[in-house]
């Protein structure tokens, strides 16, 4: 297997794209990249500064203002907004259901594909998100597009918030679920979509070991 790749992961909430990415990476020792989280973490600093997320001139001049960092960590990444550290709070479903309002936007969408692609420029990355393979990487030596039915992947959003002590309802995270897959899919600016030359993996019955291995023995094949 040639060295220095840029492997790309796209998919729709809780595909479990996330997780497979940070193993993957992982088990090549490169570094993981959660597009996602970049997003995230201006919607977070745009809703603790009280920003209007209906104000598109604002939220992307905050965009443009903000400095976002990934960096390396044990368990995978570690998010930082102007020098403090955001993981936690990024992932809180407050944000989670706001994100679109940015992730819609021209201008966000420019300066965070900028970071994106400065962060993966040198290749040995693994990165995931809902643009990569079509946007941010389209040359990308490898793309693979994870996908799981509906019900499985509010299942497994449910768990991951309830693990975290969020308190949640199964039947709203499925709506909540659906609402930000017709939010990512039908944005006129950069929507999830299979990007040209993916390999697409549905993941609804796979457990996580047997979506990595599948990924791998693809790579290491091909």
């Amino acid at each position: 297997m040639k060295r220095e790749l840029t492997i790309t992961i796209d998919g729709p909430a809780g595909s479990g794209k996330s997780t497979i990415a940070k193993l993957v990476a992982k088990h090549l020792n490169y570094l993981y990249i959660d597009t996602g989280a970049t997003y995230r973490a201006v919607t977070w600093k745009a809703m603790r500064n009280g920003v209007n997320l209906k104000d598109e001139e604002a939220l992307v001049r905050l965009a443009v203002e903000t400095e976002v960092e990934l960096r390396k960590a044990e368990d995978g990444l570690e998010v930082y907004v102007d020098g403090q550290n955001v993981t936690g709070e990024i992932r809180i479903p407050e944000v989670t259901n706001n994100v679109f309002y940015l992730a819609r936007l021209a201008g966000v969408r420019e300066r965070m594909v900028n970071i994106q692609r400065e962060m993966g420029r040198q290749g040995a990355v693994v990165v995931e998100g809902r643009d990569i393979g079509t946007v941010v990487f389209p040359q990308a030596d490898y793309k693979f597009y994870l996908d799981a039915s509906l019900k499985e992947r509010a299942r497994r959003r449910f768990k991951e918030l309830s693990a975290r002590e969020h308190k949640v309802d199964l039947k709203q995270v499925e709506k909540e679920v659906k609402v930000r897959d017709n939010e990512d899919e039908g944005r006129e600016i950069a929507p999830l979509k299979i990007a040209e030359g993916a390999i697409v993996i549905d993941s609804t019955e796979m457990r996580i070991e047997e979506e990595v291995s599948a990924i791998l023995k693809y790579i290491r094949e091909n």
